[in-house]
């Protein structure tokens, strides 16, 4: 049985990072991946793609050729892989024959809320194929210092929950930077389980005190009501270049496409598979982790990496 993340965001969320990351993480854990890109704009590539969608068609050709500019030559592009959908999925099949899959895909964010292309591609692989996927929405975690672009993200968010109708995991990417960008007025427990949104309602007009801020106010508090009616959306976080961070989100995107109670044939990470479904994995208090005490969290960690060095250079001593 197939399975495979999709992994959308906004632009600068950190994608294609955040792909580069997972592949180098599973192969530590000994877990066969493979990394589809979808994005015919992005030509550079920071990991290896066994699937390149630029192999078909570039956004460049579409832009020249359709005279478009550059989101609705993103759009076009996608479109015209209906006229190609069977090859596309037949390479797809043999890659998940052997991987598990991470698709990168664009950043363009109504190709995730209202455009149907993506949900097209993905439905069809569902069906055909039989995959199980879960959504990885990354967020960057910079919009946690701004009320209003917190309640602007959450709508995001449940947009592209609804639209794509699959397993979802949001995350607040980049959360080993959110401690830089100023005080929070609460701790990230609040932004991550999304609590009672009206304690932000002070703080959206202290943010929002112009006349044109003042009549988005309500605006701003009628998407938070919206939100909150409809009860879905929550948050995990994320460093990618943290292993515990990783470990975290791993494990709950793991139980919602259901790769932990399933095969491990695909992807070979028996212990992995093993540990999971066992609870094994150790979980921290975030707002300790990421901005009480972050810096004595890095020493420790630089400590244990330091000591992990230097037991392998004595190691490689012993056999000289």
């Amino acid at each position: 049985m197939p399975f495979g993340q999709i992994v959308i965001g906004p632009p600068g969320s950190g994608k294609s990072t955040y792909c580069d990351g997972v592949v180098q993480f599973f192969n530590a854990i000994g877990r066969k991946s493979a990394v589809i890109n979808l994005d015919p704009a992005n030509d550079r590539l920071s990991y290896d793609c066994e699937l390149d969608i630029r192999d078909f068609i570039t956004l460049e050709d579409i832009m020249e050729e359709e005279n478009l500019g550059p989101n609705g030559g993103l759009m076009y592009a996608l479109e015209s892989l209906d006229d190609s959908l069977d090859l596309l999925i037949k390479k797809i099949t043999k890659i998940s024959q052997q991987s598990y899959i991470l698709f990168d895909c664009p950043g363009q964010v109504e190709l995730f809320t209202h455009h149907s292309s993506l949900q097209k591609i993905f439905k069809a692989l569902e069906k055909q194929l039989d995959m199980r996927f879960c959504v990885v929405s990354l967020i960057d975690s910079y919009y946690l210092t701004s009320p209003a672009q917190y309640i602007s993200v959450l709508l995001l968010a449940l947009r592209s929950m609804l639209q794509l109708d699959l397993p979802h995991v949001n995350v607040f990417s980049k959360i080993d930077l959110v401690s830089n960008y100023g005080e929070l007025p609460f701790s990230l427990d609040y932004y991550t389980e999304v609590q009672d949104l009206s304690y932000l309602k002070p703080h959206i007009e202290q943010e929002s005190n112009s006349v044109l801020g003042k009549r988005y106010q309500k605006l701003t508090n009628y998407i938070a009501e919206l939100v909150e009616d409809f009860n879905l959306v929550s948050f995990e976080v994320l460093s990618v270049e943290d292993k515990q961070s990783m470990i975290n989100l791993l494990t709950v995107i793991d139980k919602a496409n259901g790769y932990m109670f399933g095969t491990t044939e695909v992807g070979g990470d028996t212990i992995w598979a093993e540990a999971t479904r066992q609870g094994g994995m150790t979980e921290v208090d975030i707002q300790d982790r990421w901005i009480d005490n972050k810096a004595k969290y890095e020493a420790e960690e630089a400590k244990r990496q330091k000591e992990l060095m230097e037991e392998a250079e004595n190691q490689a001593d012993l056999f000289e």
